[in-house]
Order: structure tokens, then sequence, then C-alpha cells
């Protein structure tokens, strides 16, 4: 019997065990952000400085982490990265001072979050399964989703009968104890590579960064970012904020986890059949859309309908990088390129998590915050339209 079909799985498999436990791990600071400032009186600047801070920590670690796959195995980089977040993590239930969560959140975290990401777990899929590579990535990057739904709705039933504190404890646990096994269950690059594709030719970044396609792609992540971060660090608060109970606000981040693996499935499916510009393109004229419902009404309903919406557009762009860049620019430098458009979107991600907290503390509201998303996602659905296959590929 062929032992392919058996190595396939088992890189879907990893895959999405570590964007499993990566998902409901990122998502926890949305869950615990105004229990943590409210119990200590903190600005929420003060914590939303630390999610920006690690945002760009981990955004510099995805891209190491993209040169080292494309140069190595992914093993120890998810294993190493799983280890290092659990530490970070796990450390965060000790919290007392604002500085803590920049050390701990902003930087041991962002480490470890950057190098056990789909940056690396993207590089070793796509070069796993060369044909109908966005629904392979995007069954893989559902794990996120899925993480989300399962561990965040666990963790605010904890969070009701206990504290934040052990939020963060078990998120630590949880981490460490996968690090071992996924270790040993990740697949060489031998054998990855005797799956699939070789990397074959394409172009370097000094190369690509002369092309049309890089520059828009870059801005239409650096948009999405901003939009991400800035919903999945504040959605819970802004909902208890419009008198939400804070289990059912808890579990309306969970339920996005929900219709994000809808929509990441859904999205990488259409890539495939048409590309991924029209996927990217949807995504963002929902955003406009929910972000244009709330700046109209605040209802429980609306936000409810804003958070369920937005959650489906929430991944949807994950897999569609590794497309992009492979249809743009070829294989040869998948995971340097992916790391640096994923860089991006991660450091405006911080930008948005942090511009969301500085406006709440400056007005007490979050209007002007989704006044600014909705005119953002407004340009990058522009932005979308004007991606277009490349003709052909240059040999760096």
């Amino acid at each position: 019997m062929s032992q392919k079909p058996t190595r396939g799985a088992l890189v879907l498999a990893v895959g999405f065990l570590v964007l499993f436990v990566a998902g409901g791990t990122r998502f926890a600071i949305g869950l615990t952000f105004k229990p943590i400032v409210d119990e200590f009186g903190w600005q929420r600047s003060d914590l939303g400085a630390a999610v920006a801070l690690f945002q760009l920590v981990s955004a510099a670690a995805m891209f190491a982490a993209g040169r080292l796959a494309d140069r190595g195995g992914p093993r120890l980089v998810l294993g190493g990265g799983l280890l290092i977040s659990g530490v970070g993590i796990g450390l965060m239930s000790m919290i007392t001072a604002p500085w803590h969560a920049l050390l701990l959140y902003g930087v041991v975290y962002g480490l470890g979050s950057g190098a056990a990401s789909l940056i690396p777990v993207g590089v070793m899929v796509t070069r796993a399964f060369p044909v109908r590579t966005g629904t392979a990535n995007a069954v893989v990057m559902s794990g996120m989703s899925v993480g989300q739904l399962v561990m965040i709705a666990a963790l605010a039933a904890v969070l009701v009968t206990m504290s934040w504190h052990s939020v963060f404890l078990w998120l630590g646990l949880a981490n460490l104890a996968l690090a071992p096994f996924l270790i040993a269950a990740i697949p060489g690059t031998k054998a990855v590579q005797r799956k699939g594709a070789q990397p074959g030719q394409g172009l370097g970044i000094a190369a690509s960064a002369r092309t049309r396609q890089f520059w828009l792609l870059l801005g239409v992540y650096a948009i999405c970012g901003f939009d991400d971060f800035f919903v999945a660090t504040h959605v819970v608060a802004f909902a208890q904020d419009r008198g939400v109970d804070a289990r059912l606000a808890g579990n309306l981040l969970a339920l996005m986890g929900l219709t994000g693996l809808i929509g990441v499935v859904a999205g990488g499916a259409l890539s495939d059949r048409a590309g991924p510009v029209w996927p990217t393109a949807l995504c963002f004229a929902a955003r406009v859309a929910v972000f244009g419902l709330l700046m109209v009404d605040q209802s429980t309903l609306s936000v409810a309908v804003f958070a369920l919406v937005f959650g489906a557009t929430f991944l949807v762009t994950a897999p569609l990088t590794l497309v992009f860049v492979s249809q743009s620019f070829g294989q040869r430098h998948l995971g340097a390129l992916t790391g640096l458009i994923t860089m991006v979107h991660q450091i405006c991600g911080g930008i948005g998590a942090y511009v969301g907290a500085a406006v709440f503390d400056a007005t007490r509201s979050y209007d002007r915050a989704f006044l600014l998303m909705l005119v953002l996602s407004l340009l990058a659905l522009v932005l979308s339209l004007l991606l277009a296959r490349p003709r052909s590929l240059q040999t760096a």
C-alpha cells in the first residue's frame, strides 16, 4: 500500500492541531481583556499596548519562521514555538503590572506564537498538496476557528466560575503538553517533499517588491490585520459595554470561530475554482456591511450579527496568502514572502488593537474606531479587486 496518502493525512492532522491550540490561545486576550483592566484599574490602552507589542514580535517571528521553513523542516520551528508559547501564556496568570503583560504576552508569547503559526504550517501543507492548495490550506487553517470555538467556549465557562488567571494557566499547560507529541509526529522535510512539490522557480523578496502585485497584497493584508485584531481584542469588551452578559459575550467570541470555520473552508474552495481574488473581495464587502451596521445601530441583535458575520471573514485571507504568493511569485521563496506579508498583517493588527483601546480611552466609545474600520475596509475592497494573477514568473 502506498504511504503517500498517510503522509498527506499526517501533514493535515499535525497542521490542524498546531493551529487548533494556537487559535484558542491567541483569542484568549479578547476574552480576558475587560476582567484584567477592571481588576487592576488599568486603562484599556495599558493592556492594548501589550497586544500591540505581541503583534510586532510575533510578526517578526513569523517572518523568521518562514525563512527557516524554506531552508529546513518545520519540526523544531513548530515544536519550539509551542514550548515558548506555553511558558509565556501560562505565566500571564501571575501578572500584576502592565510591564508584566508587555514582557510575557508581548515578547515571550509573541515569539512562540510567531514560530508555531500558519506560516511554517502553510509552507508544509502547500508543498505537500500542490493541487487544490487553497482547499488543503483552508482545511488545516480551520483549526484556528475550531480552536477558537471549542477552547474559548470552555474558557468562557471557566471565567464565570473561576478567574482570568485560570484561563491563562490552562492555556499554558495545553501548549506545553502538546509540544512533545507534535515534535514527534511532524514529518521530516524529505518525507513532506516526496509527497508533494519541490520548491521550484520563483521571485525573491527584492524582485517581488518591484511588482505591482506585491504592493497591492501588502495593502490588502495590512488593512486586514488592522481590522482583525481591533475586533478580536475589543469585541467582547464592546459587547459588555452595550449590556451583553459577560458569559454571552464570551460565547459570542467562541461562535465567531464557528462562522470563521465556515468562511475559511468556503473561501479556500472558491479560491480553487475561481482564484483568490473573489473570496478576498467578498470578505471585505461583508466587513463594509457590518461596520456600517454598527454605525447606525448597536443593539444586542446588531452586535451579535456584527460578530458572527465578521467572524466568517476573519480567517478567509489566511490560506489565500499562500495561493496569492504561489501564483504571483512562485514557491522558491514561499515561506519568506508569506512570512513578510503576514508580518505586515500582524504589525498592523497590533496598531489596530492599540488604536481601538486609545480611541475608547479618549472618547469612552468605539464609534470613531468603527468609522475608521469602515473606511479602511472599503479601501481594501477596492485594492483586492485590483489584484490579478500575473502573466508569468521570472526566476530570481
